[in-house]
């Protein structure tokens, strides 16, 4: 076809404006770019109502990423195959980039095409096809709106009311509407809804829904993480009342056809802050050195059942959120706390783990059995530690005083401990050992001091029950080719490995291992490091270049623990997964009775193993459903743990006001393009040191040595650093520091 073509479109449809793929023909016969006039001349298109039909279905044919407009060139047909989409994350200073799974570089958009879109957006986009040090995509279209409300603070210009952003992202105040806020909402922040999203013709418009208080009020940092990612903390009345009808106490009839282990001499060990207890642990010498390591976890699963209200509230929540001020429970407190919580001298439905292992730490055999139980004993850490640690101690004493016979049940639970730990060596897990730091706050829910955490052997031996019992659950999944969530985690990319190992050889390090290093490469490398000055460093550096872990419904094997199946059971009133997981061997329990005495699972043995289809109403979920979950488990996850970031360092960032113009002592912890990070000595409080307060000299940054040079000084990751506070950004949660000048 030409411009000259005779065809007459109105021969062909009915409507005397050509549709879509007649209009796509046209372009693709004259592989040119056209503008309207010459497509309506084309086309036969006289009158002015035909002209305004064409440019209407012109521009819907560009909204749905079809043709390309350009003022100057006209129309263009897209290229379908380079047609993309994915979630758009933007800078504060307006240019936005694109996570793109095909590529290992996010795709760069300019701020000039970004006036209408919003951070987290889902955006469809334009490959440029030259291969750019940064290519300029374009943005074809919006595809999904995922900001549904903005936080900040409400003001008044005139007898307008305006909304400044709580986030450098949307730099600009946003009209609210009028009626939906008064004169007592001004300076104070709140929660607002999008009433009206920005276009080319409108504005973005913001209602009140919500007053969340005054910059200074306690809490304010939680509740506002909480709602940058739309997480309330309060839960429906409906579901409250639906959490309190199941009661407080565990009824007579649900104890039956359960194995009764109200006799033996469980516990709770937990921080000293905890309210939720969902594991108790009790250990046993056999013979032959051997011994029986029971994990009694919360049977959350027979109060919340698949598709109830409880369980879809639980399901879109993922996890419990925790922040340093408050808990964001996954299920009512009625349930956490209560119910299905292990609280001592109470019987409590509970889901057992019942493993014998050797005196060399390795778990011979498992079984799962739904049971009753009856906590002897709430313990702290501390409590523990000191029984076995330090027997004549005053606590030790208190703790022995309040519980008959506990020091012999802490000591096997800890001679244990021993040989576990003994296997976890040999096997290989990565003991990164990072000194951790707690936020102590005052009646005001500020920061009052942060102080070092201690961890002793006490967490550590239950972190090492727990594991065996999740690993233990992961063989049951696979060994009975169950559809179930894995917890993976992969070893380092090649990218972040170069990257690493550019980073070592600057301060005379190896890890060994080629392009494929393992836990042990690692181990050996934390081992030769521990006299340096800058150990903690190179730690977080090890720690950077490995994976996030995630849910998947296909076992990839948990690289950092050094297992070939890992799957999480021990936590159904906090974690999703765990609820499922719990559901799947529930169901596969009632499957398999091999005992008038009781149900249990399959012995963890080389025993044929019958499959028997699970009941679909215990566990409702095909293949499809565990993909979806993996994905979304992983999201609220991964979400759950920048909620509780954002609001931590919200609250350091109000803490270190005080102590602007003080000098303190640091480490250099990454360097970037515009400056170096650094970490404040015995708080472990973050900031940049941005170039301009490097003070005096010529400083180059050199990326793939990661440092700055001057002809006197270099900054490098892992130096030790004196420096000020200059300045603390509240509402981007960030501090700046100035190196301080050498005496």
């Amino acid at each position: 076809m030409n411009l000259n073509s005779t065809a007459s479109p109105s021969a062909l449809y009915d409507n005397p404006i050509p549709g879509r793929e007649f209009i796509l023909s046209l372009f693709g016969q004259m592989k040119q770019t056209l503008n309207r006039e010459q497509i309506a001349y084309a086309l036969k298109l006289n009158n002015a109502a035909q002209k305004e039909a064409l440019r209407r279905r012109l521009r819907a044919m560009e909204r749905d990423g079809q043709l390309l407009f350009n003022q100057r060139k006209g129309y263009q047909i897209i290229d379908q195959t380079l047609l993309v989409q994915g979630v758009c994350r933007l800078h504060h200073d307006g240019f936005g980039f694109v996570k793109f799974s095909a590529t290992e570089k996010d795709l760069f958009l300019p701020k000039n095409q970004l006036n209408h879109v919003l951070d987290g957006d889902e955006v469809q986009i334009l490959l440029e096809p030259n291969n750019h040090k940064r290519a300029v995509h374009k943005l074809i279209k919006i595809i999904e709106r995922r900001t549904t409300h903005i936080t900040g603070i409400v003001h008044r210009e005139g007898n307008e009311y305006l909304l400044t952003p709580n986030c450098s992202k949307m730099p600009h105040a946003i009209p609210i509407q009028s009626n939906s806020v008064t004169d007592a909402c001004i300076g104070q922040y709140v929660n607002a809804q999008i009433t009206h999203y920005p276009s080319f013709r409108q504005s973005l418009v913001v209602t009140v829904s919500e007053v969340l208080g005054k910059p200074n009020a306690a809490g304010i940092e939680t509740k506002l993480a909480l709602r940058r990612y739309g997480i309330s903390e309060t839960w429906p009345r409906a579901l409250l009342k639906q959490a309190s009808l199941l009661g407080d106490t565990v009824s007579e009839s649900d104890k039956v056809d359960r194995v009764d282990y109200r006799t033996l001499p469980f516990v709770t060990i937990d921080g000293a802050d905890a309210k939720d207890f969902d594991d108790a642990v009790y250990c046993e010498q056999m013979p032959l050195g051997e011994w029986r390591l029971l994990v009694a976890i919360a049977d959350v699963s027979h109060y919340v059942t698949p598709g109830d209200a409880l369980d879809l509230e639980a399901k879109q929540r993922g996890t419990s959120i925790y922040c340093p001020d408050q808990v964001i429970p996954m299920l009512p407190e009625t349930l956490s706390n209560g119910l299905c919580s292990l609280n001592p001298l109470q019987d409590r439905l509970v889901l057992v783990c019942d493993m014998t292992i050797n005196s060399k730490g390795k778990v011979l055999n498992a079984t799962f059995n739904e049971g009753v139980i009856h906590s002897h004993a709430r313990l702290t850490y501390d409590d523990a530690y000191a029984v076995v640690a330090n027997p004549d101690s005053a606590k030790a004493k208190k703790v022995i005083a309040n519980t008959a016979d506990i020091a012999v049940h802490l000591n096997n639970l800890h001679i244990l401990y021993s040989a576990l730990i003994a296997a976890r060596q040999q096997r290989g897990a990565i003991e990164f050992d990072a000194q951790e730091y707690g936020l102590k706050l005052n009646l005001e829910q500020k920061i009052e001091s942060i102080e070092p955490i201690i961890r002793h052997d006490a967490h550590r031996m239950i972190e090492e029950f727990m594991l065996c019992a999740n690993v233990a659950t992961a063989d049951f999944l696979k060994r009975h080719k169950i559809a179930g969530l894995f917890r993976i985690h992969s070893g380092p990319t090649q990218k972040k490995l170069n990257a690493l190992r550019s980073l070592l050889l600057e301060k005379g390090l190896t890890l060994g291992g080629g392009d494929t290093p393992t836990t042990h490469d690692y181990n050996a490398l934390l081992n030769s490091i521990g006299d340096r000055a800058d150990a903690s460093a190179i730690r977080t550096l090890l720690l950077r270049s490995q994976s996030q872990a995630e849910y998947s419904a296909t076992n990839q094997g948990h690289f950092g623990l050094a297992y070939d199946a890992y799957a999480h059971f021990t936590s159904p009133i906090r974690r999703y997964p765990d609820l499922m997981t719990h559901r799947a061997i529930k169901a596969k329990i009632r499957h398999q009775q091999t005992s008038v005495l009781h149900k249990c699972l399959s012995v963890l043995r080389l025993d044929k193993v019958i499959h028997i289809p699970l009941s679909k109403k215990s566990y409702p979920y095909l293949g499809a459903d565990i993909n979806t979950l993996s994905s979304h488990c992983s999201i609220m996850s991964r979400q759950a743990d920048d909620i509780s970031r954002e609001a931590t360092s919200a609250l350091k960032c109000q803490y270190m006001t005080q102590f602007i113009g003080q000098s303190f002592e640091a480490t250099i912890s990454g360097t970037a393009q515009y400056g170096f990070f650094i970490e404040l000595d015995n708080t472990a409080i973050e900031g940049l040191v941005p170039e301009s307060h490097f003070g005096q000299g010529d400083f180059l940054y050199d990326k793939t040595k990661q440092h700055w040079r001057a002809k006197t000084q270099c900054f490098s990751v892992g130096d030790a650093i004196k420096v000020i506070l200059h300045s603390v950004d509240i509402r981007e949660r960030k501090m700046q520091f100035t190196v301080a000048k050498a005496n």
